[in-house]
């Protein structure tokens, strides 16, 4: 990527206050991405095999400061440029994959929340998407002869979306499904938003019980711990039917699973995975990716990772031929190593140049004296394993933050003075991690 490219003002101000709070950007990831050709490489080629009705599950797996999160969200960014909706969520002891106090629901609810396309990039895109389903079966109507302006073009663009539903309805939960829908467009025809809103309730898992559910909306069932994995299902055939290229699901810090005491909850979280896994591999998720990010704990301790429970380690054990360099990313797990100190100056120079031009102003900073503080930072004491780019940035940053408000500081002085230490962290924290992408 050239250095020359300019940053929008709106995304180099997101960047350099994330980056200084030590958070992954949601968007402009593309500004900072340094290396990972390959990684992403592989994911594009799952990319054009969702658009042709194919489905893939993939684990991000790497030590901290490897940079899942980073990647993760560049994917996600990818595939919403690519015509895809994408969802996300970060597991936490309250969001898991399975539970019996509402944890699987709340994980679902936040994916749901968090459903966006390249329109609307910070979720909310539910009612847009059902707009858009929903604006072109009016279209088909139209185009079949029905004037919009008669009584009776309701109806016959009611006839059009029951036709589209009926492949909803051979799935699990696919008639209610199918009733959420008929029930969002009579809200749009109607201009009634207690229908609507309603519906978009009832899709996003809002629902304290049937009774309630039943009584605004006629169905039977609504998402719960349970089976909030079937209505995601749906949610991803009605991306299709609305014309994007399929939905991508992101969920990250997939520790939280290997962090479950209880072995038997435990257990229940890993049967759900590996239901979700078992159904992408068989092609039973047409035009979903699915990508999870976790440590290697979280995959290969064989007490409480996923090792430890059969049916997952016999399916994502490493290929015995790629050993000694040797490497294959068509696996479902895509294994990543740490930034080395070249990449990481390269995106300390990459930030210098965001924030001298979102700023306005030169940094009285030389090549030189920029590789002399990336040697210095990488001679610390447990840098090699515990130094990771989220403190190098942030460190960085607060400097040219005092550099261009104190004029006449000197760069060099101040880095000396200033002792710069690795991060006291939880290992198994990556919530930003490393910028390799």
């Amino acid at each position: 990527m050239p250095e020359t490219r300019q940053v929008p003002r709106r995304i180099s101000a997101l960047l350099l206050n994330s980056l200084a709070g030590g958070v992954v950007p949601r968007t402009g990831l593309e500004y900072i991405a340094i290396g990972r050709t390959e990684e992403i490489n592989a994911i594009l080629s799952d990319f054009r095999d969702l658009e042709e009705g194919a489905s893939s599950f993939r684990f991000i797996i790497g030590r901290y400061g490897s940079g899942k999160s980073f990647l993760l969200r560049l994917i996600r960014s990818h595939g919403l440029d690519r015509g895809f909706m994408a969802c996300d969520a970060d597991l936490s002891p309250e969001r898991r994959l399975a539970g019996s106090k509402g944890q699987g629901l709340a994980t679902y609810r936040e994916l749901l929340k968090n459903l966006s396309t390249k329109s609307s990039p910070e979720g909310g895109a539910l009612s847009p998407m059902l707009s858009r389903w929903i604006t072109s079966m009016q279209s088909e109507a139209a185009s079949e002869g029905n004037d919009p302006s008669s009584p009776a073009f309701s109806a016959a663009v009611e006839k059009k979306i029951r036709e589209a539903c009926a492949a909803f309805d051979t799935e699990v939960h696919g008639f209610d499904f199918s009733t959420a829908v008929v029930t969002f467009y009579h809200g749009v025809a109607e201009g009634d938003e207690a229908k609507k809103n309603a519906a978009l309730k009832w899709f996003r898992g809002e629902y304290a019980n049937k009774t309630e559910a039943r009584r605004e909306l006629a169905v039977s069932d609504i998402p719960d711990d349970d089976s909030w994995s079937d209505y995601l299902r749906l949610i991803g055939a009605l991306s299709r039917a609305a014309g994007y290229k399929g939905l991508l699901v992101f969920i990250d810090e997939a520790v939280n699973l290997y962090k479950i005491t209880q072995s038997v909850s435990r257990e229940q979280n890993y049967e759900k995975l590996l239901n979700l896994y078992n159904d992408a591999m068989q092609g039973r998720l047409p035009g979903m990716g699915i990508f999870f990010g976790g440590t290697p704990q979280f995959l290969e301790d064989t007490r409480r990772g996923l090792y430890s429970y059969e049916a997952l380690r016999s399916r994502l054990a490493a290929n015995r031929f790629a050993e000694n360099g040797l490497v294959d990313y068509s696996t479902p797990v895509i294994r990543l190593s740490r930034l080395s100190n070249e990449e990481v100056y390269a995106l300390i120079r990459r930030v210098m140049n965001i924030h001298a031009s979102h700023y306005n102003w030169q940094p009285p900073v030389s090549e030189n004296q920029l590789a002399a503080f990336m040697t210095d930072v990488a001679s610390r004491i447990g840098a090699d394993t515990l130094l990771t780019p989220r403190e190098v940035i942030r460190d960085f940053i607060g400097l040219l933050n005092v550099l261009r408000q104190n004029p006449g500081t000197d760069f060099a002085s101040l880095v000396a003075e200033t002792e710069f230490k690795a991060a006291d962290e939880d290992p198994e924290d990556d919530d930003f991690a490393a910028f390799t992408v």
